[in-house]
Formats: structure tokens, sequence, C-alpha cells
């Protein structure tokens, strides 16, 4: 495994975030991009600190290093839109406007949780919020994403999906067929690469033949732009763009989100296939310490108030903690639930889950 990452992204995901025209912003907007930033920042920070402690199971993968690719997707959607995701879910969700309490409860396993503790850190759900679930399979969530579009044109709803993955995910048989099908019917929606530089531990030039990912609806006629995932406002802007785009025209798109992640694919992952002087250069173009410098040179926040808020986001995160610590497991007796969306004969109940668990625990 070779010590590089394509030099295209690295390009534009090392770059300083534009020196935006800040004075036709709404200034509440702007501080608010920087405490969702934040609150997503340590809320993984502490999540990795949770799953080394055993409080999380399973695989675990931070969005650390993506939280203005994150809050600058969602702070452009609108509340009857939908977003399906990945596997690399949790800032996703609690920028839609989910308590964190509930987010942590489920990546504890609890029933508080948004998916009653059944889906863990890789199936996030909220159908409120039109979250429509992470998926652990690679690609998983493309086709059904399509689906919803389609849905949403054949029932004339004036809204737009959002399938977001990560860039190795462009490599599937499911990217291009559920491409084809979204240029030849026009569909409603957005495909958003987040481009970390890496499918798991592999250069995306190592991976795809067309390392530009933006390029890749060119066969299906789709339209496609590369954008600066650290500046916070630059992805909005784009996505507020060809959102409005698709809802207007019907016609797709696909943004290619150049991105860096600081730590490796997933909590355990050791992220030894990255040089250290790469990883050096990526954490010091930090997203969350440029937006704040940008707010303060612009005289928009003060340095009192940049503490507060870390204040008030570390409050939060530790009662998000609190809320997943003393919150009920889900009840043996209903392990076999909501297996099925509707009822199917011979369906195992309560006295099987039961004895299920006992078999488990060797106690049968």
């Amino acid at each position: 495994m070779t010590n590089t990452t394509d030099t295209t992204h690295a390009a534009l995901a090392f770059m300083d975030i534009e020196q935006h025209d800040l004075s036709n912003e709404d200034i509440n907007d702007l501080q608010h991009y920087y405490y969702q930033m934040l609150l997503i920042r340590r809320f993984e920070e502490r999540t990795s600190e949770m799953y080394v402690k055993a409080k999380i199971g399973g695989y675990c993968h931070l969005n650390l290093g993506e939280e203005a690719t994150i809050v600058g997707l969602m702070a452009a959607l609108q509340p009857e839109d939908y977003i399906y995701t990945n596997y690399r879910e949790h800032g996703y969700i609690i920028a839609r406007g989910i308590s964190p309490g509930k987010v942590m409860a489920e990546l504890f396993g609890k029933e508080t949780g948004v998916a009653r503790g059944r889906g863990g850190s890789m199936h996030l759900f909220d159908n409120d919020a039109h979250f429509m679930g992470g998926y652990a399979i690679v690609g998983g969530q493309i086709p059904l994403a399509v689906g919803a579009a389609y849905a949403l044109k054949y029932q004339e709803k004036p809204s737009v999906v959002v399938c977001q993955m990560g860039d190795a995910t462009t490599n599937i048989g499911a990217w291009h067929e559920s491409l084809n099908l979204a240029g030849l019917y026009k569909l409603p929606v957005l495909f958003f690469i987040v481009n970390n530089g890496y499918g798991m531990g592999t250069p995306v030039s190592s991976a795809s033949a067309e390392p530009e990912l933006y390029k890749k609806g060119c066969a299906y006629r789709i339209h496609g732009e590369k954008v600066n995932g650290v500046d916070v406002l630059a992805v909005r802007d784009a996505v507020r763009r060809l959102r409005q785009r698709a809802q207007d025209a019907g016609e797709p798109a696909i943004l290619d989100v150049a991105s860096f992640r600081f730590r490796g694919h997933s909590v355990i992952d050791s992220d030894r296939y990255r040089s250290p002087d790469l990883i050096k250069k990526g954490r010091e173009h930090d997203p969350v310490r440029m937006f704040a410098a940008q707010l303060l040179d612009a005289d928009l926040v003060s340095e009192i108030w940049i503490r507060e808020v870390a204040q008030r986001v570390e409050r939060e995160v530790q009662e998000a903690i609190d809320f997943a610590n003393s919150s009920p497991d889900p009840k043996y007796e209903e392990l076999f639930d909501n297996m099925y969306a509707t009822p199917v004969p011979n369906t195992p109940g309560s006295a099987e889950a039961v004895e299920a668990v006992r078999i488990n625990r060797g106690e049968a």
C-alpha cells in the first residue's frame, strides 16, 4: 500500500477556505454553523472515547475533519427534503436537528436511541426528519435514494433527495445503474460524494480509472461539480444551487466534495497507509478552527463567544453521554419485533426471543 493520495483531491482539500463576503450573511446562521461544527467535532471525539470504554459495540466510523462538509450540506436542505447516507453518518443526523442524546443512545444500543437501539452506529434513522438511514453495505443507499426521487417526481412533490456516499462507492455497479435511471427519468436527486481521498486504505487514483469523480456522470448526461469540503459556505452554496436546479428542472447532479478525515477509516483503523506528513498537513486545514478564525477576523464573534460555545458544546455532549448511560436496554422479549414491515406467518415471538437469549448465554 502506498502512502500517497490523489493529487487533485489533495490540492483541493488542503486549500484554505475562501474569504467570503460575509456582509450579506445572517450572523445567526454563521454562528449556528460554527456551533454545529464544534458540536459534531466534540460528539465524535467523545464517541471514540466511549468506544474504547466498550460502551459502543460493532463498527464505528467518525466524521472528524468532515464537519464543514456535513454542516454545509445540511444547511442547504429544506425540511421536506430526504437524505440517504452511508455508515459514516453521526454528524449528518445531528446537523439535521436530532438530539445528540438520542444519537448517542443509539450508539450505546439503548431503547431511547433513534432506532430504539436496533441500528447502532451504522444504521441511524429518523422518519420525521426525513433522515432515511445510514447503510452499512457500500452503495446500498443509492438505488433506494433514486427510487425515492422517482416517487417524489411521480407524486409531484417539490422536494429533492440527497444521496451521500464515500468516494469508493462510485466504483460499484449500483452507482452506474442508479445514475442511468436518474438521468433517464430526470429525477430530483443530488449525489453527494464525500471524497476523503481513500476508499478505506486505497487511494482514489489507485481504484478509479477516472479519479475526477464528478466526471463520472458524463455517460448519463448528468452534470457534475467539485467543491472544497473544508469550506462550509462553499459547500452550502453549491448544494443550494444544485438542489434548486434539481427541484425546478428535474436535473440530477453529482457534487464531488474534497474532504479530509482526521483519523483512519474506522475507530479501530491504525491509519498506517497515510504518511505522517500527509496527516499533519490535513489536520492543519482544520475546518472548525479555520471557520472560527474567519468569523473572528470579520468581527462577527469574539474570543469570549468562542469560549462560551465550547463550554455549551462540552455540556451538551456530556448530557448526551449521561442520557445514553441512564437509558434502558431493549427488552429481550422484543428481539424479533419489527423484522418485517407487515405481519408474516410463523414469525418468532417473545417466548422464542427469550429462549434465543438463554441459548446465546449458554443457559439453555
